[in-house]
């Protein structure tokens, strides 16, 4: 099994990252990451998703004429889901998509802790328009840019780990949805410092991809 990890900004560490997150979920897939040269190096809102867009959709093209089984945007906007979607046959997910999926299979109650208070209008769009409203508690900002997160230094750890108690405090959600790719290998140690259920986009996307692709290889 073949999955793609589009990443829609220009920062290849980043996907580097998600292509090491997905890989321990899924140790016998092959797992190839493609970095959106030509995208703004991180996604902080609507405009961003915007300018991203049309490199997000050619490396949608690259990872099926590579022969991948699956693609996952890696951008918890969804950057450009609808369209890739609507270009290919493969199994397309987002990582924020995926998020919201798998708190609805856990049966919990899900809080967003994204990067800045830019972001929250896209996800609560996507949030609204992919009809997972009803199981969502709030949607938050960190005010960490994307880039400061992806660096998970001690600082930005214990930020976070303190935003994401706040979350579950105020909003009495069942489970906080890290809403950037950026928080995916810090996990793990945000579970620890904050005994929180947390889902990471980047791992449930991992899991589903393989769920959808051996599903449609069950009914061929």
């Amino acid at each position: 099994m073949k999955i793609a990890y589009v990443n829609p900004n220009a920062t290849a560490a980043m996907t580097d990252t998600m292509v090491a997150v997905a890989a321990q979920v899924l140790p016998a897939a092959q797992i190839i990451g493609l970095t959106n040269h030509d995208g703004p190096p991180a996604i902080q809102g609507a405009a961003d998703g915007e300018a991203a867009l049309p490199g997000v959709l050619a490396r949608i093209a690259q990872a099926e004429a590579d022969g991948a089984d699956a693609v996952v945007i890696g951008c918890f906007d969804d950057t450009g889901l609808a369209e890739a979607q609507g270009m290919t046959s493969l199994p397309v997910l987002g990582i924020g998509q995926s998020s919201y999926v798998m708190a609805a299979v856990l049966g919990r109650r899900f809080a967003v802790m994204t990067s800045l208070p830019i972001s929250i209008p896209v996800i609560e769009g996507n949030i609204n328009s992919g009809g997972y409203a009803p199981n969502c508690a709030g949607v938050l900002a960190s005010d960490l840019p994307v880039l400061t997160i992806d660096e998970g230094s001690e600082e930005t750890r214990a930020h976070l780990a303190a935003c994401i108690n706040q979350a579950a405090r105020d909003t009495k959600a069942g489970a906080v949805i890290l809403g950037c790719a950026g928080m995916a290998p810090l996990r793990q140690d945000l579970t620890t410092r904050t005994g929180v259920v947390l889902i990471d986009g980047v791992a449930a996307s991992a899991t589903l991809a393989q769920a959808a692709v051996s599903y449609l290889s069950s009914a061929r």
